[in-house]
């Protein structure tokens, strides 16, 4: 111990930038690896997290129906509570109405405090008697720089307006009705109340303002939902359905299993994110060891040079390998420390992407568990390879060490290639041994990884641009929608009239007539945990389109299958399929009627985004099978409007234009033609884009670092070959284009395996992406990226030989010889 201390006093004076330099190297790699462990655990279990905080709502309960009694449902032996509200809302002055900041005003107290109780960021909750105190979403003080404190004033329409059917509250037109002066008093987040990437925020007010201002929130044919939470949880939600049935006598009321609807995908997106998040740090590690390794194995290798003149004198080859160690090992100690410090620090912007809007504490976290362990692992791995490089050093001057011969070496010089050519070949392919010992493969690997890394990011990020692109890969073929009739009620009658004035357009391509309601599908009966053969069955709502083209017929992505041709067939969206467990060729009992009907499965394919479904979710039938289907329901249809797809190259407003003024009825008024709803998927996957980005940028620098330490070592280790080479008559020039031989070399080498790998790469992690969101797999080509690697890469290749190729035109050939 004692020698090993004396040592590292001697090493901290001569050697203390170079330990400073290899701390900071350690701190960073720490900060960078274990924040981005710690932030995938933490967006990993952000949604569970959020949901076990927040007594979330089992389910939505959308009858959407005026006058609705809520009474016999409250009173249903599953229901723990319920929660009212009206599907209307408000605006706030100095935001456009169409941004729709608007929550649905709570009916009752029950919202957030017997369900959906939510997480309070900043501030209090609202008191439910009090008319002027609102809580807003977690976005909303960053994006209208108003928060805890700040005054806003609430525009409610007018008695007149909501009793309208053709006022649209989040249109141009000015709400009419009493403004209410309020103050903001928290920041919230809940399940519900959660918001996913692009949203904007909201503003909740308490129940206080429905109490006072019903008629200008609801009007006579306005309608209230619920929110319910049930006291089985998830497995309740057939009980409640049948007993839901029974006391609205409806069997074709929208029931959303929150679940399923929300928290199944945001979880799924969670864990992609921190999948990504994981993966970048593992990246990272890899290539932390091998640049941190290098630094280390080349310092220990120099004080085990300095450490032989002690041998002489008595020193033990294990207090030898032991006080080259020290220094490296003490450096790590203090990088590592300062580098969970930063990874602390770093926690603030922990989890990335959507989780953060899922995270219940938001903000410093320390993950002890991930930072300690990354602590000491770091340590032993700098120990261990420290240790390993001091052994090998040792044994290397005793000469055990044997050197592999290079194949292609062997090959250029057997073809008689030019000296230069032969000698770098050699220096570039084959690692010498004892002192003139080269780091021949990491620099091999490290331009593969490189060249990897750089072609994987940008083959995913044309997938990406492709996907944002192209909204046919989500299953969106049409470019504009019409909105013609609700709950039953058409709003212009000659509708088919219409429809076929538009489909006569130029630009038109196909026009569909879409009538669209709420079928239970009979999931099939699954064994329970309760007995042996004991069996239950329980539905799940499909979101049902009709396919009815009036012209050309739209275009719908289908994955596999044909569309529906009979009234017993049926089309379903990959995720309706695989909540039911059936697929082409199956058979499931759906209907909104009393009598469910057995539908055969023709295809799985995408449906139009809707306001109660994803494309990935829903069905497509023919007219007759959506009569047969909703025969004795309710309504007939819950919404009805027309998809509408245009030829290629088509100016889209010019267009909108065209029609809204081809369809006006002669004293005006006629219906807007609209964008389809944007699609979230979108902004959750542009939002992973940067990590591969990110992970190019760490493999790169691990390239460009392995490559560059591999020929400035070459030249210093084996100087006395050039030396030789030179005495015997190599010139400058040539001494230079051996250098440049071998860093050409490595990057052809990293090219051959690193293209193809890179694509491959790219494309595979694509296809996960695809297979997640759902969307159409494409595969993704750079085709820049492509055609610039090749040349991109050898220039870089060349510019690191600049420095070791002019320090071996250099080389004091008499001196190097004398000395070695």
């Amino acid at each position: 111990m004692i020698v090993t201390v004396t040592w590292f006093r001697l090493e901290l004076r001569r050697r203390w930038r170079s330990l400073v330099v290899l701390a900071l190297l350690v701190a960073f790699a720490t900060a960078t690896v274990l924040a981005s462990v710690a932030g995938a655990r933490r967006g990993g279990t952000a949604v569970d997290r959020l949901a076990a905080l927040t007594l979330p709502a089992t389910v939505a309960v959308l009858p959407n129906e005026p006058g609705f009694d809520w009474a016999g449902i409250r009173a249903l032996p599953q229901v723990e509570a319920l929660t009212e509200f009206p599907v209307s809302g408000f605006g706030v002055d100095g935001i456009s109405n169409s941004e729709e900041v608007s929550a649905f005003p709570p009916v009752d107290d029950e919202l957030l405090r017997t369900i959906e109780r939510p997480v309070v960021l900043e501030g209090r909750l609202p008191d439910p008697t009090r008319i002027d105190e609102v809580v807003v979403s977690s976005r909303f003080p960053a994006t209208y720089h108003r928060g805890v404190g700040d005054r806003l004033t609430l525009r409610l329409m007018s008695v007149e307006q909501a009793g309208s059917d053709d006022f649209d509250p989040s249109g141009s037109d000015p709400l009419l009705g009493p403004s209410v002066p309020v103050t903001i008093v928290g920041v919230i987040r809940s399940t519900w109340f959660a918001e996913k990437l692009g949203d904007r925020g909201g503003v909740l007010p308490s129940a206080a303002l429905f109490a006072r201002y019903h008629a200008n929130i609801v009007g006579p044919k306005g309608y209230i939902n619920a929110l319910v939470r049930l006291k089985g949880g998830e497995a309740a939600i057939p009980a409640f359905r049948e007993g839901l049935v029974r006391a609205s006598k409806r069997s074709d009321i929208d029931m959303w299993n929150i679940e399923m609807k929300i928290i199944a995908p945001s979880r799924q997106v969670a864990h992609f994110e921190a999948a990504s998040l994981l993966a970048f740090g593992l990246a990272a590690l890899a290539a932390a060891i091998v640049l941190i390794g290098q630094s280390v194995a080349r310092y220990t290798a120099a004080t085990m040079a300095d450490l032989q003149v002690l041998r002489a004198v008595g020193l033990t080859p294990r207090q030898a390998v032991v006080a080259a160690s020290a220094g490296p090992f003490l450096a790590a100690l203090a990088g590592t420390t300062l580098g969970i410090v930063s990874a602390a620090a770093a926690s603030t912007w922990m989890p990335i992407g959507a989780a953060a809007l899922l995270e219940p504490h938001p903000g410093f976290d320390v993950d002890w568990l991930i930072l300690g362990t990354g602590w000491a692992l770091i340590l032993a791995l700098v120990l261990a390879g420290s240790a390993a490089s001091a052994a090998l050093a040792l044994v290397a001057t005793r000469g055990r060490i044997s050197g592999r011969r290079s194949g292609v070496a062997l090959a250029a010089a057997r073809a008689g290639l030019p000296v230069p050519i032969v000698i770098g070949a050699r220096f570039a392919l084959e690692p010498g041994r004892g002192k003139s010992a080269v780091p021949v493969r990491p620099a091999l690997v490290g331009a593969i990884a490189g060249v990897v890394g750089v072609l994987a990011a940008f083959t995913f990020s044309a997938g990406v641009r492709d996907a944002t692109e192209n909204p046919a890969r989500f299953g969106q073929t049409h470019q504009l929608e019409i909105f013609l009739g609700f709950n039953n009620e058409d709003f212009v009658p000659s509708y088919r009239q219409m429809l076929e004035t538009v489909a006569r357009d130029p630009a038109v391509q196909a026009v569909n007539d879409a009538r669209i309601a709420v079928a239970e599908a009979e999931v099939p009966a699954t064994r329970t945990a309760t007995g042996a053969g004991a069996e239950k069955s329980r539905s799940a709502p499909v979101t049902v389109y009709t396919y009815d083209p009036v012209g050309g017929p739209l275009p719908v992505v289908l994955f596999e299958g044909r569309m529906p041709a009979t009234p017993e067939e049926i089309v379903l969206g990959p995720s309706s399929a695989d909540a039911l467990g059936v697929a082409v060729g199956g058979r499931v009992p759906m209907g909104g009627g009393p009598t469910p009907v057995p539908m055969t499965v023709t295809g799985i394919g995408f449906m139009p985004e809707g306001p109660h479904n994803g494309y990935a979710d829903g069905g497509w039938v023919i007219p007759a099978g959506y009569d047969r289907l909703f025969a004795g329901a309710h309504f007939a249809f819950k919404f009805h409007g027309a998809e509408i797809a245009l030829r290629p190259g088509t100016d889209l407003a010019a267009v909108k234009r065209r029609l809204e003024s081809a369809t006006a009825p002669p004293g005006g008024g006629g219906l807007p033609f609209t964008d389809p709803l944007p699609l979230p998927q979108v902004a959750q996957i542009r939002d992973v884009q940067s990590l591969p980005v990110l992970l190019a940028g760490f493999l790169a620098l691990l390239a460009v670092g392995a490559v560059g330490h591999a020929l400035a070592t070459t030249v210093r280790r084996r100087r006395h070959e050039v030396a030789v080479l030179r005495a015997l008559g190599m010139t400058r020039p040539q001494a230079r284009w051996m250098v440049v031989t071998q860093a050409t070399l490595l990057a052809v080498v990293g090219l051959l395996f690193g293209v193809p790998l890179g694509v491959a790469f790219g494309r595979t992690l694509w296809r996960i992406v695809a297979d997640i969101a759902p969307l159409v797999y494409v595969p993704p080509l750079a085709l820049w990226a492509l055609l610039l690697a090749g040349p991109v890469t050898l220039l870089l290749a060349n510019l690191l030989a600049a420095w070791p190729g002019s320090v071996a035109t250099r080389l004091r050939i008499g001196h190097v010889l004398r000395t070695e």
